[in-house]
């Protein structure tokens, strides 16, 4: 971006001493109007007509770039909330593993089994 405003700030500067080397008066026909000004105005005028017409093309496609990069942001907030979410998740679920290793009998029965469960719920609640 710097080079760029630096390019640009030149080739300005070199527009403005060449059309102030050319100060001649020109005459400028357009349809029926016709005037007698400096050729230094006119080319410091075409210069910036130039430049606008040149801003108003590129408008839409910068508008659309930064509409784009707006989303994407967004998008990255609702990512990285997920993941926070999916972290967590998975950090609950490996105490559980732990917790259920830890206490787990080979030959266990269901009723064993849900008393286990509900002493894991208690154990996580208390966390």
């Amino acid at each position: 971006m710097r080079l760029f405003l630096i390019s640009a700030s030149i080739i300005a500067l070199l527009a403005i001493v060449f059309a102030l080397q050319n100060a001649v008066p020109i005459e400028i026909a357009f349809g029926i109007w016709r005037l007698e000004e400096s050729l230094a105005l006119v080319l410091l005028l075409t210069l910036t007509v130039g430049f606008i017409i040149g801003l108003l093309v590129s408008m839409p496609t910068i508008t659309k770039r930064q509409w784009k990069i707006s989303n994407q942001k967004r998008r990255i907030v609702e990512l990285e909330k997920k993941l926070n979410e999916n972290v967590e998740q998975i950090s609950s679920q490996r105490k559980r593993i732990n917790y259920l290793e830890r206490n787990i009998q080979p030959e266990m029965d269901r009723s064993e089994s849900n008393q286990l469960e509900q002493s894991w719920q208690a154990y996580s609640d208390n966390e």
